[in-house]
């Protein structure tokens, strides 16, 4: 049987003698295929673990704690995805050869030379503090599109808040462009004059533009990832045109909770400052074929993730945390 683990270096592989093999023994197994000491490592089915901050944040994490339990029990079977949080460095195996150059070999161009020095490592904190909503204006957007929409077509929007000086974003009204119809990967439709005279208003209110929210839909196969790679196009786009360094990004999503009901779920995170750089810099590929995994952003030249060359990057690599709280605007 194969696993797939997935940790802040990729996707990888490791053979398993079959979902009765403990977790004390796949921990051993990938100690031996990955070279990750059992002692360093934290597993999960969650894939949240990836974007822990703290050593504490691990504890959150207990479904794969008991090294007794069998793989089976948690309904792993052949290609299974589990994720590895782990820290510390190593050497990944089946990284790429290093090719002469020169006048024994291949000639390099600047940008070649640019690209071999495009490094994309995980951003480890936000330049925003937080985001804070007003109750009334998430409770609004959050029932129409989970009670009208059912979460069945995709919906964006901005928000229009104010900055602190400590950097919390504070999400005063959403502003929903009337995109009717919008299907599961399809962009956010706007129209220039409409914002423009968006804009006004909330400015005359003291307020401005701080970020981008968005729905994704129940049809979504998303166990694997936090943003599809259109989204992260998108969410990117945005952010580089806001020039706000605190501008934040909104995913609203149906997720089913322990009892079995569905939960309206608010996550919020910035695009990571490599991300952004790459995208004005044109490094994403924008177009994207039927069999293109979703989870994955494709670059247009060679980067470098955890020592490999790659043209694909996990889509978490460009995600940064920011913690959501709440305010109520009081209208005098």
């Amino acid at each position: 049987m194969l696993l797939r683990i997935r940790s802040r270096d990729g996707l990888e592989r490791v053979q398993v003698g079959g979902p009765h093999v403990s977790i004390s023994q796949l921990n051993a197994l990938i100690e031996s295929q990955l070279q990750i000491p059992i002692h360093n490592q934290t597993l999960s089915t969650d894939r949240n673990l990836l974007l822990v901050k703290t050593p504490a944040d691990l504890l959150r994490f207990t479904d794969m704690s008991d090294p007794s339990r069998p793989l089976s029990s948690l309904n792993l079977s052949h290609g299974s995805v589990v994720f590895l949080y782990y820290q510390g460095e190593r050497t990944v195996r089946g990284g790429a050869p290093v090719c002469p150059a020169g006048s024994f070999g291949r000639k390099m161009t600047m940008d070649d030379l640019i690209a071999k020095q495009t490094r994309i490592t995980r951003q480890e904190s936000p330049h925003c503090d937080s985001v804070s909503f007003d109750r009334d204006s998430a409770n609004a957007f959050q029932r129409y599109v989970n009670e009208t929409l059912a979460f069945a077509v995709k919906r964006g929007g901005f928000m229009y808040g104010t900055v602190s000086e400590e950097g919390r974003v504070e999400v005063d009204f959403i502003y929903e462009p009337p995109q009717q119809g919008m299907e599961d990967d399809l962009i956010l439709l706007r129209d220039p004059e409409e914002e423009k005279l968006v804009d006004a208003i909330a400015a005359g209110l003291g307020r401005k533009r701080v970020g981008f929210i968005f729905t994704q839909t129940i049809m979504q196969d998303k166990k694997d990832y936090n943003f599809s790679n259109k989204e992260v196009l998108q969410a990117a786009e945005l952010h580089a045109e806001s020039g706000l360094k605190e501008w934040v990004t909104v995913v609203v999503k149906l997720e089913a909770n322990e009892d079995g009901d569905a939960d309206v779920h608010f996550e919020a995170f910035q695009m990571s400052d490599m991300c952004v750089k790459l995208f004005k810099e044109g490094w994403f590929v924008t177009e994207f074929g039927e069999d293109d995994d979703p989870k994955l952003s494709k670059m247009k030249k060679e980067v470098v993730v955890g020592g490999k060359d790659v043209k694909e990057v996990d889509n978490d690599f460009f995600l940064v945390v920011v913690k959501i709280i709440d305010h109520q605007v009081h209208n005098s």
